[in-house]
């Protein structure tokens, strides 16, 4: 318990610059006092002792502002910055060395019982306001922009914005996603693959120019010393 207190304080001091004293941050800091309620109340849960873990979370909400489902799993390392409006559900899961920003929202899409909330891998952070929809999965590293929507899985190495959310950078290297995010049309990207598309062709037809061009003058050369 004490090694966890520890770590999780550790965390504060290494993800925000903010930080004066572990007393600021033991006074100060709702992220840190809402993860010390759902230890309490994951504990609860997983004990069968549902309506009193119900209880407990729903005093962190009104607390500090982050409603955090007793039922969530939550790995080591996690840090949420500032908090006010983060909603966890019933059945996120959360890997090791995440970090969320105020307004997250890890959310369901249906109202059938089961899996219905993100997974989201380690080491990944995601921006104020952003909202992960679904049973899907964020793969480990990624970083998800503010304000964007995600409802289909993330690959991991991915940085994730827009609504809806698009890939924008994946193993290092650019990418663009037009077909859109679960079916659901982009039209950013669409009218970006098609002004790419358009450049590659004005490019294709300068070179055709050009050389055109360049024969024009050699046949012109030629006749001239003729």
């Amino acid at each position: 318990m004490f090694q966890r207190l520890r770590n999780d304080i550790k965390v504060i001091f290494e993800r925000d610059p903010a930080a004066r004293s572990v007393l600021e941050i033991l006074l100060c800091y709702p992220g840190f006092h809402a993860m010390r309620f759902h230890r309490v109340a994951n504990w609860l849960w997983t004990h069968d002792v549902k309506v009193l873990a119900r209880l407990v979370s729903h005093i962190s909400r009104g607390l500090t502002g982050i409603e955090i489902h007793p039922g969530a799993t939550i790995g080591e390392g996690f840090f949420i910055d500032h908090g006010m409006g983060v909603v966890i559900g019933e059945t996120a899961e959360i890997g090791n060395n995440v970090t969320l920003y105020h307004g997250v929202t890890l959310g369901g899409t249906t109202w059938n019982k089961g899996k219905r909330h993100p997974t989201i891998e380690d080491n990944v952070i995601v921006g104020a306001g952003a909202a992960i929809l679904g049973n899907i999965r964020v793969g480990q590293n990624s970083k998800i922009g503010s304000g964007s929507v995600v409802n289909r899985e993330v690959p991991p190495n991915s940085t994730v914005v827009g609504i809806p959310g698009r890939i924008v950078f994946r193993e290092g290297n650019v990418y663009t996603d037009p077909a859109g995010v679960g079916g659901t049309p982009d039209p950013e990207g669409k009218a970006i693959k098609c002004l790419t598309d358009q450049l590659f062709a004005l490019e294709n037809r300068v070179e055709q120019l050009t050389r055109e061009l360049e024969s024009v003058k050699e046949d012109h050369g030629v006749r001239s010393v003729s």
